[in-house]
């Protein structure tokens, strides 16, 4: 008996009202942007519940997959019955028996949704546990922490068996909160502030800022390598390359050494927000974390703010360092961050910046150069890139 589906758990999305369907078709559509490799597989939507049919595709292949994409709360390899009871046995025994070795403890865990069916809940624990406790030896029941879980659900278009369940990664499917545009630099924070975002929904579209000669095309990559990194769970992405360079150097000429910093972020802002207006965006996403640099205070934040109306989510500006490394190692960020290619904000970051600067002072510093051509000429000029690219089943298998 091989599986031939796996059952999707929503968690949070079952909670949601009238516009639950919304949520559960963007899930859909991120199952089968990481699935498109495998063109025999079909989903089957559910109020509660969402069946992926396998048509032939092992669970192994994509089990690595499932687990990455939000909106999922968990995931179990199933095989289908009828409403029969000595069919329902049957299957159990064999589930069983497949995943039992000497000394292993099992329950049975029925979900009984077809409340029509002629036999409650219990009742449906005992019939087959008693079955599978007869037909094997050496098994023990244990209700609180056994071994093998053998979970039983009971719908109206079958009964699904399973005795394995796969954590998924929570949150929601991409989409189902709107758009941001995440400033994307090279460092270990704003991977990591995207991931954060796309776990609450988001669809996130990166902007780079690129300074050649300053910076080289192997920090362009660099960037190109982390957007593509992001798309791994469950969600294509554009990256907006923007050539920064003729910007920094009349910041650099213009304005007095320990504003730069401040003057730089606050023009970004202004091309990101450009951005945001022509691509339909919602918000700014940004990986500050307050305090961990010059321009992550409160008053730098204040001053820079100050060139948009347009909501600037920080999600790790509570973190600490060390914690968002942790997390930029788990999704697989930090390898390519740490690589030793430097971004346009580092190269140029002044020794003494100010870390309390006074935003009439910055105003006035810019107040003598006309930005707004360069601004528009910066964001005429981007290149946008689409992720991900073409990657094999292989080369997907290497990733995870």
């Amino acid at each position: 008996m091989n599986y031939d589906r796996i059952l999707i758990r929503y968690g949070e999305l079952s909670t949601k009202g009238r516009n639950r369907n919304q949520f559960i078709n963007k899930l859909k559509k991120s199952i089968l942007h990481l699935l498109r490799d495998y063109d025999e597989i079909k989903i089957e939507l559910g109020r509660d519940r969402m069946f992926i049919h396998l048509n032939g595709t092992p669970f192994e292949a994509v089990k690595g997959r499932l687990g990455r994409i939000f909106g999922i709360q968990s995931f179990s390899p199933v095989v289908r019955t009828d409403q029969e009871i000595e069919e329902m046995k049957a299957a159990a025994l064999e589930l069983v028996k497949r995943n039992f070795s000497s000394g292993k403890t099992f329950k049975v865990s029925t979900r009984r949704s077809d409340k029509r069916f002629e036999l409650d809940t219990n009742e449906i624990n005992y019939a087959i546990g008693s079955h599978v406790l007869r037909n094997m030896e050496d098994l023990k029941v244990d209700v609180k922490n056994p071994d093998i879980n053998l979970l039983v659900e009971v719908r109206e278009k079958g009964v699904f068996l399973s005795c394995e369940k796969y954590a998924g990664a929570a949150g929601l499917p991409s989409g189902a909160s709107g758009k941001a545009m995440l400033l994307l630099s090279g460092g270990i924070d704003s991977p990591v502030a995207g991931y954060f975002m796309m776990k609450r929904g988001v669809e996130i579209e990166a902007i780079h800022f690129h300074s050649p000669p300053y910076t080289s095309e192997r920090a362009k990559q660099k960037v190109i390598d982390l957007a593509e990194r992001l798309t791994e769970f469950g969600a294509e992405m554009k990256l907006h390359i923007v050539p920064f360079t003729a910007i920094q150097q009349k910041i650099q000429e213009q304005v007095p050494e320990n504003y730069t910093m401040t003057s730089t972020r606050r023009m970004m802002l202004v091309i990101a927000d450009r951005i945001r207006q022509k691509c339909g965006g919602l918000a700014i996403v940004t990986g500050e974390s307050l305090g961990q640099v010059a321009s992550q205070t409160l008053e730098s934040m204040q001053a820079i703010n100050d060139v948009t109306s347009t909501p600037i989510l920080r999600p790790l500006i509570a973190a600490d360092k060390l914690d968002i490394i942790d997390v930029a190692k788990k999704i697989g960020t930090h390898d390519i961050s740490i690589l030793p290619y430097e971004d346009c904000c580092t190269i140029f970051t002044p020794p003494s910046p100010k870390t309390r600067p006074k935003l009439e002072k910055v105003q006035r510093f810019e107040s003598f150069v006309d930005f707004q051509q360069m601004i528009e000429e910066a964001v005429q000029n981007m290149e946008t890139v689409y992720l991900p690219k073409s990657t094999t089943k292989d080369e997907f298998s290497e990733l995870l």
